[in-house]
């Protein structure tokens, strides 16, 4: 066998070479951009939002006021709205206070019960004061605060 056969690349190979070369392009044709796509919203880093609640007039004083606004969210690909409901408290009508409805225990709705100056979870009876502090029951902490602003009379809370 002379030195030119050897070197030679016979039919089979080159063929092998040749569709590995085109699966590898279509790969990378596909494969590239869907890298994007694919880890781009856990690299995306969520920006805090104000979130209107309404104006700040329909507070009353020192009586916690339920606000319930829509809000939109974004989860990977997936687009939701969902209601949020808020608890504004005020003693002097300048300092507001926003609380979160929702029970640090498990999740439930509380309510104000202005004859119990308290909320209360319907779920394990948990009893919170007139400031979202734990009364008693199996709360672990007391409810959730929103930081507050105010622009030309509207109450916004911060989520995020």
């Amino acid at each position: 066998m002379d030195n030119t056969e050897a070197n030679q690349v016979n039919r089979r190979d080159f063929m092998k070479a040749v569709i590995v070369t085109v699966g590898g392009v279509i790969a990378a044709a596909v494969g590239l951009p869907a890298i994007p796509y694919v880890i781009g919203p856990a690299l995306k880093k969520e920006e805090a939002e104000w979130i209107p609640l309404g104006s700040v007039s329909k507070v009353e004083l020192n009586n916690p006021t339920l606000f319930k606004t829509l809000i939109e969210l974004q989860t990977g690909w997936i687009n939701a709205e969902e209601e949020i409901s808020v608890y504004v408290l005020t003693a002097d009508g300048q300092e507001f206070v926003a609380m979160s409805n929702i029970c640090t225990h498990l999740g439930c709705k509380v309510r104000w019960i202005p004859e119990e100056d308290g909320f209360f979870c319907p779920c394990h009876n948990g009893v919170f004061a007139r400031d979202g502090s734990v009364v008693s029951g199996p709360p672990p902490r007391a409810l959730d605060r929103f930081e507050t602003k105010i622009e030309g009379g509207n109450l916004y809370i911060k989520r995020g």
